[in-house]
């Protein structure tokens, strides 16, 4: 186990439905990086949030899977962040996990975002991941996720909650307060990775990525910088899950999907 974990947050401006220009942009980013476990990318980050997945999806054997492959095994750490990929007939708002010995999981967005009509154009998933990366165990979720605390209850499964996203400025205060709120009351690290600029919707983004600890505090922000470095510690999740053990005094539920049989 691995006692501390250094994360790089990436919340770069994304050309518009162009991935190799994106690659190319944010590779020379990640050149720049050491001493780094675990890069998080934003929502889409090979496109920015399309409607048109048609222009733009890839396959798991695609460009885009293979570049995340070879960045993991040159720079020795994990990348991870979400892109469209088309399967089955489908596409799908599809989060990666790409470790340094090649291996990859994946999450599919499961709370599609109505108000753009996500939901209308692409599959949502239906299964939860958790990833045990040098010790610590992640939750990998994206941006709408984030409305939704059951989806994200941590039921002593994660230590740290990851949200990828393109969201947008009006809805900011939104954005920082469920971040906090997600940390706190599921005593975990809670990351969130936006992206900034403006897309072709003319949706402006200020980036405003977070690092929360389990008690809420924030610990990196910036609406300026295109990457943020932030260091986690085990010891603190130990320390205040000992003291506290808010966690034993969750209600039981059961799950059900809201989707007719």
């Amino acid at each position: 186990m691995q006692e501390q974990i250094n994360l790089a947050l990436i919340q770069t401006n994304l050309a518009w439905e162009q991935p190799e220009k994106n690659r190319k942009r944010i590779e020379d980013k990640i050149d720049e990086l050491t001493d780094i476990d675990i890069v998080i990318l934003p929502e889409m980050f090979t496109s920015g949030f399309t409607m048109h997945p048609e222009r733009v999806a890839e396959t798991m054997d695609g460009d885009t899977v293979q570049w995340m492959k070879e960045m993991a095994a040159t720079h020795q750490y994990a990348i991870m962040g979400s892109l469209v990929i088309a399967e089955q007939d489908a596409f799908f708002n599809r989060l990666l996990f790409v470790t340094p010995e090649g291996e990859i999981s994946h999450y599919d967005k499961k709370h599609l975002f109505a108000l753009a009509g996500e939901d209308k154009i692409y599959k949502a998933g239906t299964d939860r991941l958790i990833i045990d990366f040098k010790g610590w165990r992640i939750c990998p979720l994206i941006c709408y996720d984030l409305r939704f605390p059951v989806w994200s209850r941590n039921k002593k499964d994660y230590d740290l909650l990851i949200y990828v996203a393109n969201w947008p400025e009006p809805r900011v205060f939104a954005w920082e307060a469920l971040l906090r709120a997600r940390a706190i009351e599921n005593m975990a690290y809670v990351v969130g990775v936006n992206r900034v600029g403006k897309d072709e919707n003319n949706h402006f983004y200020t980036g405003d990525s977070g690092v929360y600890d389990i008690l809420g505090h924030q610990i990196e922000s910036s609406n300026e910088e295109e990457t943020i470095i932030t260091a986690l510690h085990k010891d603190h999740i130990t320390y205040h899950r000992k003291k506290l053990q808010f966690l034993d005094d969750q209600d039981p539920f059961v799950l059900r999907s809201n989707s007719s049989s």
